[in-house]
């Protein structure tokens, strides 16, 4: 036989009824709310993604040489160790400059100098290698880098190479060549006369200098048709950092080959490097 509750203790169950409904509501919108959102681990994902911006890596060059002379030994091994401190440069400038100038800034301010840096490089390994033994051939192809986004491979599963414009070859002129199409709109880049600041030249010398001065205008055709190609590209420091500076990279190593060549057979100029800087002049 059944006996009626007092009238207290129907309210003490109703209220623990209440209570236990309220609770089973709160799991029930909690469980929804956690259920429409991503893992804690995807934002930290996301995060690392964005603040890593993948390493550059390059061909190794050392173990596409052919046997060293002893006397081009030193040589060798300097620009080779050069040639790691161009990847680490480059590595860091990619750190540095994350999020920096429009989708080519990578391959125009980075990649770009960089193949650029260690075409001449690789030249002056070529260079004192052939001159005890056979000169290395090819080895250009060594040259070009890739971005390895994220420690994956770069966009589309290939390499991300920049392309070099072909120079059409000039007499070098005092103040630098113009802009293909001579386009007012984008400035001309302009350099210092290299020509005129050489002493004389020894005969055994001569078609070598010759040879890495009309490169120094082609280099300056070059630039100027780059700047005519890339109008509008990047921030504001576009033209410094992906055209002027590559630019004064290699005019320095030709410079530095022009001096060499001579110093074979006499004094070796010095101080010609202050000629390497080039100005935009709009």
């Amino acid at each position: 036989m059944s006996r009626a509750l007092p009238k207290y203790s129907k309210r003490r169950v109703a209220i623990i009824g209440g209570a236990a409904a309220v609770a089973l509501s709160g799991a029930v919108i909690a469980g929804t709310a956690l259920a429409g959102q991503p893992a804690k681990g995807d934002g930290a994902q996301n995060a690392r993604t964005l603040a890593d911006p993948g390493t550059i890596s390059c061909p190794d060059v050392a173990s596409g040489l052919p046997a060293v002379p002893a006397s081009a030994k030193a040589e060798v091994d300097r620009n080779l160790a050069l040639l790691q401190t161009q990847i680490q440069e480059a590595n860091t400038r990619l750190k540095n400059t994350v999020g920096q100038g429009g989708p080519n800034f990578v391959n125009n301010a980075i990649l770009g100098p960089l193949k650029d840096k260690r075409v001449s490089t690789i030249d002056r390994i070529a260079i004192a290698i052939g001159r005890k033994g056979t000169k290395p051939a090819g080895l250009d192809a060594l040259a070009p880098c890739a971005l390895n986004a994220g420690g994956g491979a770069a966009a589309g599963g290939g390499r991300a190479q920049a392309t070099v414009t072909p120079g059409t070859g000039a007499n070098q002129q005092a103040g630098g060549g113009t802009a293909a199409g001579g386009s007012a709109a984008v400035g001309t880049i302009g350099c210092p006369d290299v020509a005129s600041g050489l002493p004389a030249v020894p005969a055994s010398a001569k078609a070598e200098v010759d040879r890495n001065l009309a490169l120094l205008q082609t280099q300056i055709q070059e630039a100027n048709t780059r700047l005519k190609n890339t109008v509008g590209q990047g921030g504001p420091n576009f033209v410094n950092n992906a055209i002027l500076g590559p630019l004064k990279d290699k005019r320095v190593s030709t410079i530095d080959r022009i001096a060499i060549a001579i110093g074979r057979k006499g004094t070796k100029p010095a101080g010609l490097d202050a000629l390497a800087a080039c100005t935009l002049t709009k």
